[in-house]
């Protein structure tokens, strides 16, 4: 056998897997399966990640030293489903995640979240069964409602968190709230605290209604906004879109392009879905903060 391939087996047979990194894998892991709800997916990936570290510091000592020189860059955050309110019973149907951020870097913002997150679960659910009783002492009907959530953004400084909620009865209602963390930093972003002064009002507001008018034109009308100035009658204008809120829903992209969403039947039909706008960043470099999160 090669000399160097013989040293070699020599360094992998006489690495030692630290007792406090088999004890952490392996708590770890025993913590994750105790959570309910967790996805599969999320499991088995934690579990592979676990397993593919292991084994790379046992076969390469060279790997495990060099990971001694790196200085820990702390916990990635994840977003798991605490709990889920069901009801399946004949028209009646409500499905309402709540999502649980662990390790977002700040305790504080975590548990400030995960408690609105529980409480607007639990208010929302607690009106459902109210509801479904007084239709089911009215003569009976179709209710459902239906609340998750998705992750919009994600990288090593941003986590967007977006929470949707379907009410349904006769017709559907969607409304989407926003959540956006800088990890790096432990602060939970607003709207107003991107900017210098409150400018940005008009300048979006101005932006958003000149990329309604241009959706309309360049779509020969299959897009439909109430906004002024596209050649719609006033008497279709019943409730014309005169400007943004000063904390609109928004979330930044991983490119760093602020998007300014509305909830159905907010500026358009509910056809139209939950529109949403991209604002080209060079609009927003005077007043903005700084070119941190918006660039």
């Amino acid at each position: 056998m090669d000399k160097h391939l013989e040293q070699l087996e020599k360094q992998y047979e006489s690495v030692q897997i630290p007792e406090q990194l088999d004890v952490t894998v392996r708590s770890t892991i025993a913590q994750h399966r105790r959570k309910k709800y967790i996805g599969r997916k999320w499991i088995f990936g934690s579990i592979a990640a676990a397993l593919l570290f292991t084994t790379c510091l046992n076969v390469s000592p060279v790997m495990a030293k060099s990971l001694s020189d790196i200085p820990v860059l702390g916990n990635v955050v994840s977003v798991l489903t605490w709990k889920t309110y069901t009801v399946d019973k004949d028209k009646y149907s409500a499905n309402i995640d709540v999502p649980e951020i662990e390790n977002s870097g700040s305790d504080q913002i975590s548990s400030m979240l995960n408690e609105k997150y529980k409480q607007e679960a639990q208010a929302l659910y607690d009106q459902f069964v109210k509801d479904m009783k007084y239709m089911d002492d009215n003569g009976g009907g179709h209710l459902g409602v239906d609340s998750g959530y998705e992750i919009i953004t994600d990288t090593d400084q941003l986590l967007t968190i977006s929470r949707y909620t379907v009410n349904t009865v006769g017709s559907s209602s969607t409304v989407i709230e926003y959540d956006t963390i800088d990890k790096q930093n432990e602060l939970l972003l607003t709207l107003p605290s991107l900017f210098k002064n409150d400018k940005y009002i008009q300048i979006i507001t101005d932006n958003v209604k000149e990329q309604m008018r241009q959706q309309m034109i360049d779509t020969n009308n299959d897009k439909y906004y109430w906004v002024d100035g596209a050649g719609i009658a006033d008497d279709e204008l019943f409730d014309a879109f005169t400007t943004i809120d000063s904390e609109q829903g928004f979330y930044i992209t991983k490119d760093g392009k602020l998007v300014i969403a509305f909830d159905k039947y907010d500026v358009a039909p509910g056809y139209m879905g939950n529109p949403i706008f991209e604002i080209p960043s060079e609009l927003l470099q005077d007043v903005l903060v700084s070119d941190q999160y918006i660039h």
